[in-house]
């Protein structure tokens, strides 16, 4: 397996991969025990949210795909974490039976002044349901520079 520096990563680079189906099941037991809200927990008030049907936790959503991330290409990258998160939306709710896939876009890359073995590295997620935008936030990544000794 190749590992993925900082170098390697342009600005532009897009992914998509993942797949992954939610159930009923384990919307209830997310929403239960992190966010216990009417239309995430119980079917007959979902009904008369303004969803109409039972939905996961925004949270449940954004844990899911992160799991995808973790999976895809954070899986060979010289990952260091991150520093946050800006402009998490959650566009469409998810619904029971969605298959939830991600798309990956860098949108900006720098090195740390203060870290010299690190780059910042600044990418737009977006899950998608059927090709269409579910939840999306730009993750702001911190990845290793290549060894000294690799580079030469």
């Amino acid at each position: 397996m190749t590992t993925v520096y900082y170098e390697d990563i342009e600005v532009g680079d897009t992914e998509e991969f993942g797949e992954y189906t939610v159930t009923a099941e384990e919307m209830l037991e997310f929403a239960e025990q992190y966010d216990p809200q009417p239309f995430h927990v119980d079917e007959e008030a979902a009904e008369d949210s303004p969803f109409g049907e039972l939905i996961a936790s925004g949270w449940h959503t954004a844990s899911i795909c992160m799991r995808l991330l973790v999976e895809g290409p954070l899986d060979d990258q010289a990952g260091m974490g991150a520093r946050g998160v800006d402009e998490l939306r959650w566009h469409q709710p998810v619904r029971p039976g969605d298959t939830l896939s991600i798309h990956t876009e860098v949108l900006d890359k720098r090195p740390s002044e203060s870290a010299p073995d690190r780059g910042y590295v600044d990418s737009q997620l977006t899950g998608l349901v059927d090709g269409e935008p579910v939840i999306s936030w730009v993750g702001l990544g911190m990845v290793a520079r290549r060894p000294e000794a690799e580079s030469e």
